[in-house]
């Protein structure tokens, strides 16, 4: 009963909020910014007026001033293009003088496909001291599900790893695959990470039971971690990330198999509950939490990019449970790859088609 009562009151959400997915561009303005061909996969800024993004397929890190529009070739590292595979997420960090740029990527190691993070230092408008500072354990001859979302909380590094699509492998903690890590800023094991202890247990592991995390997001304030994540036919989730938890996949889930048989089931004692799902399938990719003042109605509020749905969700929680979703720049039918918030304080996004688009109110 619990769960029907959970699936009708998302059902009943996501009617109710479908109409505003036809005004949202008359309430917003939108602006392109940036246009090229490519995967725009990984964004984030330098300044008000720079930002780094990736091109996945391409295997590049490209540098944007928003005052001269040029675009310039940053780094171009050897990467495993394949599927879902390229040069995938992007972040930096400014720590005192000294400013980071943290990119993952899937690589080949050993003859199979895996994901990495690889560190340098930002400096002269270059990325120098390039180095491979973390690689995961995985088992899988695959070319999907690296996840490979990153987050950084003053001295932690969270990091997501796909399943590989050997699902199994995700209730594993001898493997990273279906994992999100705590790592230190040189990509080491977090001290006091829950399975430290545990015999034959990977030490970055920070939560597991995950199937395809590709959007991880951080509340600075309250110090809680969220995460989306791909589910098969439907249930896409939000979570809520609590140290060494099981999130359950492939053992509970929503969504069913691609040919339609179940999953597993919907509950299991001592597994999650996500804050929400959704069936059919919105595919989640980046997740953002708005920390802006040019829309102050948002500020707070979660935003997901999403791939075939083709929108932005805005998902405002209030107490650990989600109280109004609403879906936004449908219009424009585009695959959304990514979401941040800007230092000059509005919402930007990219596209699978290449472009980086910002939002301001009208």
């Amino acid at each position: 009963m619990k769960t029907m009562i959970l699936s009708m009151t998302l059902f009943i959400s996501l009617l109710t909020h479908a109409d505003s997915a036809f005004t949202a561009s008359s309430k917003y303005q939108l602006t392109t910014i940036l246009d090229v061909k490519g995967v725009i996969w990984g964004l984030d800024f330098l300044n008000e007026n720079e930002f780094l993004y990736t091109i996945r397929d391409e295997g590049k890190l490209y540098h944007y001033n928003m005052r001269t529009k040029k675009s310039q070739l940053i780094y171009s590292p050897k990467v495993y293009s394949s599927g879902q595979g390229g040069l995938l997420d992007v972040v930096v960090l400014k720590n005192g003088e000294m400013t980071w740029v943290y990119l993952t990527m899937s690589i080949e190691e050993k003859g199979l496909a895996t994901t990495a993070l690889v560190r340098g230092q930002w400096k002269k408008d270059s990325l120098e001291n390039t180095k491979k500072i973390f690689v995961a354990k995985v088992s899988s001859d695959t070319t999907r599900h690296f996840g490979s979302r990153v987050v950084v909380d003053g001295d932690q590094l969270f990091m997501t790893i796909g399943d590989r699509g050997e699902r199994d492998f995700a209730q594993k903690l001898t493997h990273h695959n279906g994992k999100i890590l705590r790592l230190t800023l040189d990509g080491k094991a977090f001290s006091g990470n829950p399975f430290s202890k545990t015999k034959g247990a990977l030490p970055e592991i920070w939560s597991y039971g995950h199937r395809n995390p590709q959007g991880i997001a951080m509340d600075r304030e309250s110090k809680t971690l969220y995460s989306c994540e791909f589910g098969p036919r439907g249930g896409d989730e939000l979570n809520l990330i609590s140290k060494g938890k099981n999130y359950g996949w492939p053992l509970i889930t929503y969504g069913r198999e691609y040919w339609g048989p179940s999953i597993g089931t919907f509950e299991k004692e001592g597994l999650e509950q996500p804050l929400a799902y959704w069936t059919p399938s919105i595919s989640p990719s980046g997740l953002e939490l708005y920390s802006g003042d040019k829309i102050p109605e948002w500020k707070g509020d979660l935003f997901l990019a999403n791939l075939s749905s083709r929108h932005i969700r805005r998902v405002s929680i209030k107490k650990g449970k989600v109280i109004e979703q609403e879906s936004l720049f449908n219009d424009l039918k585009e695959r959304i790859r990514q979401v941040r918030t800007g230092p000059d304080g509005a919402l930007y996004f990219s596209t699978d088609s290449g472009k980086i688009i910002q939002v301001l109110k009208k």
